[in-house]
């Protein structure tokens, strides 16, 4: 490849690189403000402990049919956002070598 190609799929790339990096930023803000106003930050004294509790003395916990459920559904999600994230890629390079 030559230097101009080059210098223009870089150029091509920033947008979708900007777009995806404001779509992560605007989840992670969607994300903390949920947590902040479900009150996952609340109880900090006794937050500070937990990794000194030990959890030898507990039994296994039974997996719900839900939490299952949950985890394919995340896995899912996850994914698609992988594969549109490539296919986003993918598309802005096949743009540029028109």
């Amino acid at each position: 490849m030559n230097w101009l190609l080059i210098n223009y799929l870089t150029k091509m790339y920033y947008p979708y690189f900007i777009a995806y990096m404001a779509a992560g930023f605007v989840i992670s803000l969607v994300v903390f403000f949920w947590a902040l106003n479900h009150g996952q930050f609340k109880d900090q004294q006794r937050a500070r402990f937990i990794p000194l509790k030990s959890d030898l003395d507990s039994r296994p916990v039974k997996v719900s049919r839900f939490f299952r459920i949950e985890t394919v559904a995340l896995f899912t999600m996850l994914c698609l956002i992988l594969a549109s994230s490539m296919a986003a890629v993918i598309f802005a390079l096949h743009k540029a070598l028109q």
